[in-house]
């Protein structure tokens, strides 16, 4: 979960909004009360600013969560956070969606609006 394995590009089009949409179904951590596995999709629509996000580096950024301890509602906050730190986007949004444990599914969703 280090930032700064998170690499970003140039955006060539910036005075354009347009919505980049990014899904990652084989998102992995470990809950940190069971020390169980927890699968769920992870979702970051954004509209980008200057930056966008490099890809290969993204899913690097993912792994660092395979062995964390850390709740569904940290994850997604935490994603969120970084990317605005990385990107500066002018909108962004995070969606994680958590397979059923114990019959129970859970949906996280947090957006962030520049104020520029």
């Amino acid at each position: 979960m280090k930032l700064e394995i998170l690499e970003s590009f140039e955006n060539k089009y910036p005075n354009r909004d347009y919505t980049i949409e990014i899904v990652n179904p084989e998102f992995t951590s470990v809950c940190p009360i069971t020390g169980l596995p927890d699968f769920g999709t992870i979702t970051i629509r954004y509209v980008p600013n200057q930056r966008c996000v490099e890809l290969k580096s993204l899913k690097y950024y993912f792994f660092e969560f395979r062995n964390a301890g850390i709740f569904y509602e940290n994850i997604t906050n935490k994603v969120l956070d970084d990317m605005v730190a990385l990107l500066e986007p002018r909108s962004i949004s995070v969606i994680t969606e958590w397979k059923a444990r114990g019959g129970i599914t859970e949906t996280v969703s947090v957006h962030y609006t520049s104020q520029s």
